[in-house]
């Protein structure tokens, strides 16, 4: 069974989106998908067969102050406003269609990082709600989201301890994978200014996050050394999909958007050959 592993981004994974949708006009639905953040979140569209939604999405609310503003801060202690991204938007304004999502017989696994160890775990998609609680939580950017709480536990963006899951899907015993990264190549992740204030702020309340925090870039680019390995080891066990530019994390420009979608698009068609392979 091959995996599909997905890494987060805020925007970025609308190059991802691409891809997924590439997969659904050739057919191909992985019976695992694995990822976080807004990688996993976008994923659900995948599996519900929603050719184009995620794309619509960020067409028609980018730019929204109900979706993305400071205003959201008052209203619900986040930049996203986590009421309409999480509930009007799939419950009624681009509506997620739960009935295919439902029939989806794979596994789909949400990485969310716990507030109180600082280590990864994963939910189990299919036990999703109508308010979307475990996407909330793992999109919860220290800073830009609250904790979010899901069975009793809080939970943080589970980008902070395992940005790309490949490992835990050659663990559950998928030895093919197929892996969508969204930042090109040579791309290496370093301490920032956001990652500093985040420590400073919450360190009271959450160490053990804060220090996951502070080991995430060396944590991130092993791992990208690691897909990068295997991918050049073991060829027709793993594909390896990446952009070829940068895009920002949080892009205002809705052209700049669907150019990436196109992008990821496009670059799934030309190695299509190798992703259908991995199911053989």
């Amino acid at each position: 069974m091959p995996g599909l592993v997905l890494e987060g981004g805020t925007f970025r994974p609308i190059f991802s989106c691409g891809v997924m949708d590439a997969l659904l006009d050739n057919g191909l639905m992985f019976d695992y998908v694995i990822g976080v953040s807004a990688g996993i979140t976008d994923a659900f569209s995948y599996v519900s067969r929603q050719k184009e939604r995620n794309l619509r999405i960020l067409q028609r609310f980018r730019n929204d102050d109900r979706y993305l503003s400071l205003r959201n801060y008052r209203r619900c202690g986040s930049m996203f406003g986590l009421d309409f991204v999480f509930d009007e938007v799939p419950n009624k304004l681009e509506p997620f269609d739960w009935e295919v999502f439902n029939a989806y017989e794979g596994r789909i696994l949400v990485g969310v990082t716990n507030a109180k160890t600082g280590k990864i775990e994963y939910l189990d998609g299919k036990q999703l709600d109508a308010q979307c609680t475990m996407l909330r939580a793992t999109c919860a950017i220290p800073l830009y989201f609250p904790p979010i709480l899901v069975n009793g536990t809080e939970y943080f963006d589970g980008g902070l301890a395992d940005s790309i899951p490949i490992r835990k899907s050659l663990t559950d015993g998928n030895k093919k994978n197929l892996i969508i990264l969204t930042q090109p190549a040579g791309f290496r992740k370093r301490c920032g200014r956001n990652v500093q204030l985040a420590d400073k702020l919450l360190r009271r309340h959450y160490p053990e996050v804060c220090d996951t925090m502070l080991h995430r870039p060396k944590v991130y680019n092993d791992t990208v050394c690691f897909c990068e390995q295997l991918a050049k080891k073991r060829p027709h066990d793993t594909v390896l999909l990446r952009p070829d530019y940068a895009i920002n994390s949080f892009e205002k420009s809705v052209p700049k958007l669907e150019q990436a979608y196109w992008h990821g698009y496009s670059m799934a068609v030309s190695r299509m050959d190798e992703i259908r392979a991995l199911f053989d």
